[in-house]
């Protein structure tokens, strides 16, 4: 029971972030179209403030200039896969993903350090698929700012 409230809460906090995000017709016409890549790779911190700061920092984003006008990918290496780690306790932390998933933000994954850390993406990070793992979380930024992809380390 305990499990079906805490799936419930998971998916009232999702549902009410995909709410937040309309814009008026004037953000989107002044921003227009944006490919954007977040950088992740340090600690969480106290309560995983930070991990939950740069998230609603994109969430920011998206509400500014509006999902359909955004190509937006979350790089996560390093201590920054704590990120979806910590996402599978912390139900906030877990809405907020969620959330930003439902909007269409692609989350990649570093193979290098689930290799090297010894990290299970099915048992030991949140919501992580095969594809969601790139070789490299440094080759996917520089790959993605090649492509014209904004780079931003909240």
């Amino acid at each position: 029971m305990k499990h079906i409230i805490s799936l419930a809460l998971t998916v009232v906090i999702a549902m009410a972030s995909l709410a937040l995000t309309t814009t008026d017709t004037a953000a989107s016409d002044r921003y227009g179209k944006h490919k954007v890549v977040y950088h992740i790779n340090y600690e969480g911190g106290e309560s995983d403030k930070a991990y939950r700061g740069a998230l609603t920092n994109i969430q920011n984003h998206i509400n500014a200039v509006g999902a359909e006008n955004m190509d937006v990918k979350l790089v996560l290496h390093g201590n920054g896969l704590g990120l979806l780690s910590h996402a599978k306790t912390n139900e906030a932390l877990r809405g907020q993903v969620l959330g930003l998933k439902g909007q269409n933000v692609a989350f990649h994954v570093c193979n290098n350090t689930l290799s090297g850390r010894n990290i299970s993406f099915e048992n030991d990070l949140f919501d992580v698929y095969e594809e969601d793992i790139v070789p490299s979380g440094v080759a996917e930024l520089s790959h993605l700012q090649m492509q014209g992809f904004t780079y931003i380390k909240p």
